[in-house]
């Protein structure tokens, strides 16, 4: 479900909503590009951003750049 829909939620509600598609992404998933995942979970604007800070904030996820492209997995 893309971000837009949950309009109604404040801007915090909103990245911690992103934050949890992200996670649970991984958790199915496991470790992917950052531009595949943002691909298929569609976050509008920067909100896949946020929503990944909101996890490395809080120790959840490992980031890795591998030449241009940024490898996320759980950690």
């Amino acid at each position: 479900m893309a971000v837009s829909k949950k309009s109604n939620l404040t801007l915090e509600e909103q990245i911690g909503f992103s934050a949890g598609e992200i996670y649970n992404y991984l958790h199915v998933n496991g470790a992917t590009s950052f531009a595949k995942m943002k691909k298929e979970l569609d976050l509008k604007g920067n909100f896949a951003d946020l929503g990944l800070g909101w996890l490395a904030r809080e120790n959840k996820v490992d980031i890795q750049q591998k030449g241009p492209a940024v490898k996320i997995s759980l950690k």
